[in-house]
């Protein structure tokens, strides 16, 4: 097992590009104290040339060791901030497919589109790949509790990797928000869970001032190392295509830390020579909570306004005040990518698409689809493109919405009715098999 050693230059540095003070990486920092900007974790280069890199991350494929089976700390010279690896807790998390998706492709105004199934990993998010690192450097820092707002799939990753580092685990979420599939896997994991009468970005303010208070470490998307472990999807992905770099990549836009990942992760790889370009970046938001989308299509100057109260089925992109907005901006535009954001019923009937694949996910990554589809169709994304798309849940996170939609029974906020364009109603009938044998012919 190749371990990496922790260069001198690791360190954690304020995103405000007016700013860009510098502080120790053991720090504990989720905003920077000088001027309240975001705080990204910064290394030196690789020691390796990008022939050496690529030819180590293959070989570490074929690997029995837990770190290498990672497909997140299987990248670990380009996420370089432990100085002892035994403070990692593994899942074995990332490893999820590239899965090709023809009818996805066809409803989206594509020749083709590959989607990145993040729903495959083990608490069946993308959340699990930052959660590692997260709770890697918690450990690190001699934390032993740690605490998340979260409407699902936060607070299902941080629960399971914390059972596993044997810390003690606070989960604050909205009452009455949250799906409960995803609730149950917190409840499993052993976490305490907490309901409160506020909504997501409410919360968020309240644990912060908790969490100086009483000595907890926040693994919400502002921590710096839930982005390090998330920019590994990328690294992964261009593994599997054999660093032949996409045209665009399409995610669902939320509290947007994973545009932040996925940006720093591409600009590191180009940096380091394992890529020539970058790809571009769109990112999709619900359109009842979209600020981002709003912010963007105003001009990108001036005050960033959120949404007090945010609303979408797709509750994982519930989110009205996303803490990353300023780091995913400077992605969208250093990539020269897009912001869309699509309805509830454009959301509905792209999971229904996606389902007809064979492939499935939770509402929140149907976006993606559905964001696809309105691009093409405005000529931003050429059809002819070589696009991937991610899919951050899984489908059994929100089981009711499924079974709403093809029984013709979902609703969106608002009391709007959500058609089932492409439902698929169980058929009731009596026990006859004559009658049953008709109906099969």
């Amino acid at each position: 097992m190749t371990l990496a050693p922790l260069p001198a230059s690791a360190e954690l540095v304020c995103f405000n590009h007016s700013c860009r003070a510098r502080f120790p990486i053991t720090e504990i920092l989720y905003n920077c104290p000088k001027c309240g900007g975001l705080i990204e974790a910064a290394y030196a280069a690789p020691s390796m040339d990008a022939p050496e890199l690529k030819k180590l991350f293959r070989e570490r494929r074929m690997s029995n060791a837990p770190l290498d089976q990672s497909g997140v700390w299987r990248y670990r010279e380009l996420s370089p901030f432990l100085d002892d690896y035994s403070h990692v807790v593994t899942l074995r998390e990332g490893n999820t497919p590239l899965l090709d998706a023809p009818l996805a492709a066809d409803y989206g105004g594509l020749k083709a589109l590959t989607f990145k199934h993040q729903g495959f990993n083990p608490t069946g998010s993308f959340k699990d790949n930052g959660m590692t690192c997260g709770v890697a450097q918690a450990r690190r820092l001699g934390m032993q509790r740690v605490a998340c707002v979260s409407t699902g799939n936060t607070s299902a990753s941080m629960a399971a990797y914390a059972a596993a580092a044997g810390l003690k685990a606070f989960i604050f979420l909205p009452h009455g928000n949250i799906s409960f599939g995803k609730l149950a896997q917190a409840l499993e994991y052993g976490a305490k869970t907490l309901e409160i009468e506020a909504n997501f970005d409410e919360i968020l303010a309240l644990i912060r001032v908790l969490a100086e208070r009483v000595g907890i470490y926040l693994l919400n998307s502002m921590n710096p190392f839930r982005i390090e472990g998330q920019k590994s999807i990328m690294f992964e992905m261009l593994d599997q295509r054999d660093w032949r770099v996409p045209d665009w990549v399409v995610l669902p836009g939320g509290n947007l830390g994973n545009v932040s990942a996925f940006g720093k992760g591409l600009r590191e790889a180009l940096a380091a020579g394992l890529i020539g370009r970058l790809p571009r970046l769109a990112v999709i938001q619900a359109e009842g909570s979209a600020p981002f989308y709003e912010y963007v299509h105003a001009g990108a100057h001036g005050e960033f306004h959120p949404v007090a109260h945010p609303e979408t089925l797709a509750t994982a992109i519930r989110i009205g005040d996303p803490v990353s907005w300023p780091k995913a901006l400077n992605e969208v535009q250093t990539s020269k990518g897009a912001v869309e954001k699509v309805t509830e019923q454009e959301i509905a009937d792209a999971k229904a698409v996606i389902g007809r694949c064979g492939i499935g996910c939770e509402p929140a990554s149907a976006a993606t689809l559905a964001g696809i589809r309105k691009l093409t169709g405005a000529g931003v994304i050429d059809k002819d493109a070589d696009v991937v798309a991610v899919l951050t849940g899984n489908v059994l996170k929100d089981p009711d919405y499924i079974h709403k939609y093809h029984t013709d029974k979902l609703i969106a906020p608002g009391g709007v009715k959500i058609e089932s364009t492409y439902g698929n109603k169980s058929i009731v009938m009596l026990n006859n098999a004559d009658k049953i044998a008709g109906l099969l012919e």
